[in-house]
């Protein structure tokens, strides 16, 4: 098959490129604390763009099902590239930050945005109350599960001083939950409002098809490793960054490593909202918080013991828990009938710039 590529698909190629090359100069040159920060926090975006692109060319092939599936797995791989390498470095205050942020980060940033664009352009929007109530409350009780172990620490229970086997229970049982739901995601229609396989197949035919195959996987694996290598260079220039600009851990992590590593679904989701296709929208923006509650707050849990120098426990901070669990909460009632008003929108931005700017200190 012929190779077309459109003019957007250049210039995030073109954008790809320069960002990585910027980024790897840095991470050898002197270039002061916060400029080799910024390219790598550019780069890492941009990558995470490429491999939801990448994903994106592969619906027609996999089924919008299945490529549900590995757009939820795949484009939280920046976010777990980082986590990794910050657990290494021992910054386990950015992971549990970067953790709750993206929870945060995308049902109130940017499901908010959403909410104003796709209010501003079209008015009051619908969306498939019935699928979105499903997926927010798997979201509260996969969260519910999360704040286990920082509850029996701080209510001093029989289980305090045994949080690091509680949360490899929690995180077992979370990922048991994920597999458990996986036949359903594979077995999703096209047309169902249900998934961002569904997306993929209603928004990606004006140029998914233009990929080959081949070339589909090639970019799929080039951005994955690409990823890797701005993952590392990123945390090393994270902790000069934080220090020179006085920022806290848990505010990197909760919102500038969130933002940086949700790229894909903080695009997407706005762009859906944008078209009036609101159902995609929202489904895209929840199901990106459920696979880090269910998949990588788990999976880092359990990796943290193999490349971490201290294991990493589900054990967070009384106000990262209170806003963990007041945003899973505040998920069920916004989607729970089924229509947003770019009023909502702003309500949801509101909560989330108080709720960053309580952790700028600490």
């Amino acid at each position: 098959m012929e190779l077309r590529l459109g003019k957007s698909d250049g210039r995030l190629f073109a954008g790809c490129a320069a960002a990585f090359v910027g980024a790897g100069t840095f991470r050898f040159v002197k270039a002061g604390a916060v400029v080799p920060f910024a390219v790598a926090a550019v780069a890492l975006a941009l990558l995470a763009l490429l491999v939801g692109r990448s994903v994106e060319a592969l619906g027609d092939r996999l089924g919008p099902g299945a490529t549900g599936v590995v757009q939820s797995g795949l484009g939280n791989l920046p976010e777990l590239f980082v986590s990794i390498f910050a657990l290494r470095a021992g910054l386990t205050e950015v992971v549990k930050g970067a953790i709750v942020g993206s929870i945060l980060g995308n049902v109130l940033l940017i499901l908010g945005l959403s909410f104003v664009v796709g209010g501003v352009k079209h008015g009051r929007q619908h969306f498939g109350a019935e699928q979105g109530r499903m997926i927010s409350l798997l979201l509260l009780l996969a969260v519910a599960a999360l704040a286990i172990p920082s509850l029996t620490s701080s209510l001093h229970t029989p289980a305090a001083g045994h949080e690091g086997a509680l949360s490899i229970i929690v995180s077992i049982a979370l990922l048991v939950v994920f597999a458990c739901s996986l036949p359903a995601s594979l077995q999703k229609q096209p047309g169902t409002a249900g998934g961002d396989g569904a997306h993929h197949s209603s928004v990606a035919t004006e140029h998914a098809n233009l990929w080959p195959l081949s070339f589909a996987i090639a970019m799929l694996a080039i951005s994955g490793v690409g990823a890797a290598f701005v993952s590392e260079w990123f945390v090393h220039a994270l902790e000069p960054a934080i220090n020179a600009l006085g920022i806290s851990q848990a505010f990197a992590g909760l919102v500038v490593v969130a933002i940086a590593g949700n790229a894909i679904e903080n695009v997407v989701g706005i762009q859906l909202a944008a078209k009036g296709q609101a159902d995609y929208a929202v489904s895209v923006i929840l199901q990106s918080p459920l696979q880090v509650a269910l998949v990588l707050a788990p999976a880092l849990v359990l990796l943290s013991y193999v490349v971490a120098p201290v294991a990493l426990t589900l054990v967070f901070s009384p106000l990262l828990l209170a806003a963990m669990l007041l945003t899973a909460v505040v998920a069920m009632v916004v989607v729970f009938d089924g229509e947003s008003t770019w009023l909502e929108g702003v309500a949801l931005l509101c909560l989330y710039v108080v709720i960053a700017a309580a952790f700028w200190w600490g």
